[in-house]
């Protein structure tokens, strides 16, 4: 059996946020280059957003930092960005427990996302284990079911919560 492999860890003391921004804006190019596919500015900017923090951003949220820049920003622009970076698997998930957006710690390899949630603070971690994901993908097919976006949400209590 493969070992999870945790790809957004929980936010530590003295981590280097501004390198996963540039590390996820750099993957976005990259696949949006092998895809055929057009980072515009907007759509840079909301995965920029999204990335800003290891906390769940919800649409809304973004749209607010967008207009910060250009206050006639409408919904609509956010929900099609955030659609096209979902569909184009560049670096972003949908925690859907939370209706609120996350970075994705490796859009090169399609997984199941599987998110701890902490109840309290928000804080959100990405692991992939691909033992739970072909469970889950046996378990479904046994029963007749398609699966088209298979997400698992755990809630608890993150290591700073936890400690305080």
């Amino acid at each position: 059996m493969t070992k999870p492999k945790v790809l957004v860890p929980f936010e530590r003391h003295g981590h280097d946020h501004g390198r996963c921004v540039d590390s996820a804006l750099a993957a976005a190019e990259a696949l949006c280059a092998e895809q055929g596919l057009r980072l515009t500015p907007v759509r840079r900017r909301v995965l920029e957003l999204v990335w800003k923090g290891h906390q769940p951003v919800k649409a809304y949220e973004i749209l607010e930092r967008l207009q910060e820049r250009k206050p006639r920003t409408a919904p609509p622009t956010v929900y099609r960005a955030l659609e096209f970076l979902l569909e184009a698997g560049l670096v972003v998930h949908r925690v859907e427990s939370l209706n609120a957006y996350v970075g994705c710690g490796d859009p090169a390899t399609p997984h199941v996302g599987q998110f701890l949630i902490c109840r309290v603070c928000h804080a959100v971690a990405e692991i992939n284990d691909p033992g739970v994901a072909k469970m889950l993908g046996q378990d479904a097919r046994r029963l007749g079911f398609h699966s088209e976006h298979p997400t698992v949400e755990v809630s608890g209590l993150c290591p700073h919560c936890e400690g305080g």
